[in-house]
């Protein structure tokens, strides 16, 4: 054979190699790319919403209570959330984020983390870019955790820690998991309509709030509430949870980008700004109310900012989030000081009058300040009335999803558990009468 047929054979040999192997190439170039500076922010971020929990939201609830409380407190938020995070590998992950199922649950295929290994992977809202899924797993069940925990606020000083944990189990499968799957998961009933939640103000605040408010009428008032003053034994403490939680709460908002880029940095400064007008807002409005403006309406309006723009924090520019905090902040104060009084519900810590009133606020707000009109980071043509119904529908069924699945949780607690404390317990506190323990000697 000429040396010129030879290359031609060469050469035709090799095009049939290359055309056999493209497939395979265009595989390998379609699969998603893992940055390490997008896993290391990730993995950042769950850290610190899990410093939100814990001691953030341990410490600001349990300085809010009378001192006989303080550690029960405590230990309900920290058992809680442990027990979240083990139902969240069971079968949480799978209902919430699972492949398949319908617009309202996934399926279980997932359940016990089946399938998932170190190379598995989760996508991002950038096309082609992933995070490792065990990320995901972890930075979601933080989510899950803190949650339930909230919902705890509204009846600290008088329920069991055992009912507690009935609780926690049940309310999760039926309440959290269904509205995060609705409103996170791409095949979700909202999502798919295109409601706007960033970090949570639907799936986090909006059910927590009102399964809180829920739970606490079904619960009942404290013994001599309202007759008696009941005040917080430690703002100190207070002050100390609120600062963990406003650091925290980066990782909460600015993780929710799921990528260390410019969404993640919009989510940043909207955190910053929208509380620090929130936790001003909320002292002059004491002042204007005839108050001195005080530390813990400081603490109560950096709290009230922080879940308002939780929805909004990649979805709003920096001064849509410094009025949506304000607006939310000054809400909430009247929900506190006038809404809660006039109808003589007793939520201990106002889980329902700061998570789930700012969260409607938010939730709503959110589809006004991303107009790009008003500096959000919608794209024209961008119809507010259209996206404000889409909220509104997201917003009426969490509540009602919360407010029914609460119902269940609570009354399967009180059949398996009794749910409230004797009220020789209550008048001495359930730090020794479930925990045989004191805060303070």
């Amino acid at each position: 054979m000429k040396p010129s047929t030879k290359l031609a054979a060469g050469a035709g040999a090799l095009g049939l190699a290359l055309f056999a192997a493209f497939p395979a190439w265009a595989q390998a170039a379609a699969a998603p790319t893992v940055n390490k500076g997008d896993t290391a922010w990730m993995m950042t971020s769950t850290l610190l919403v899990l410093m939100m929990i814990v001691p953030g939201l341990a410490l600001f609830y349990g300085g809010l209570t009378r001192s006989k409380n303080m550690l029960s407190t405590m230990t309900q938020i920290g058992a809680v959330a442990a027990l979240a995070m083990l139902i969240w590998v069971m079968w949480g992950y799978a209902l919430a984020f699972g492949d398949g199922g319908n617009p309202f649950f996934a399926s279980l295929s997932k359940a016990f983390l089946a399938g998932v290994t170190p190379d598995s992977t989760a996508a991002t809202f950038t096309p082609g870019v992933a995070i490792p899924e065990y990320v995901f797993i972890c930075f979601q069940m933080t989510f899950a955790a803190i949650t339930v925990a909230l919902v705890l606020g509204s009846v600290v000083e008088r329920m069991k820690f055992s009912a507690v944990m009935v609780f926690g189990a049940v309310w999760l499968t039926i309440v959290y998991f269904p509205i995060a799957h609705m409103v996170w998961a791409s095949n979700g009933f909202f999502f798919t309509k295109g409601a706007l939640d960033f970090a949570g103000g639907t799936v986090v605040h909006i059910n927590a709030g009102v399964s809180a408010l829920v739970a606490c009428l079904i619960l009942g008032k404290r013994i001599g509430y309202p007759q008696e003053r009941i005040v917080p034994h430690s703002l100190t403490m207070t002050g100390i949870g609120t600062g963990l939680l406003w650091v925290g709460w980066f990782g909460f908002n600015a993780g929710s980008a799921l990528e260390a880029n410019g969404s993640a940095a919009l989510a940043m400064i909207n955190t910053f700004v929208a509380t620090a007008a929130a936790g001003l807002a909320w002292m002059l409005v004491e002042r204007l109310n005839g108050h001195k403006g005080s530390a813990l309406g400081f603490c109560s309006g950096i709290v009230a900012g922080l879940v308002a723009v939780t929805p909004a924090a990649g979805n709003s520019g920096p001064f849509g989030a410094i009025v949506l905090g304000a607006v939310a902040s000054v809400v909430c104060f009247y929900a506190v000081s006038v809404l809660k009084p006039r109808l003589g519900y007793d939520d201990a810590l106002d889980a329902f009058g700061v998570h789930g009133i700012g969260g409607m606020i938010g939730a709503l707000g959110t589809g006004i300040v991303y107009a790009p009109s008003l500096g959000g980071p919608g794209k024209a043509p961008y119809a507010i009335g259209h996206q404000l119904l889409v909220q509104f529908e997201t917003v009426a069924t969490t509540i009602v999803w919360a407010a029914i699945g609460t119902v269940i949780a609570i009354f399967i607690a009180k059949a398996v558990t009794g749910l409230r404390v004797t009220p020789e317990v209550e008048r001495e506190g359930l730090d020794l009468g479930e925990h045989g323990e004191r805060a303070y000697n």
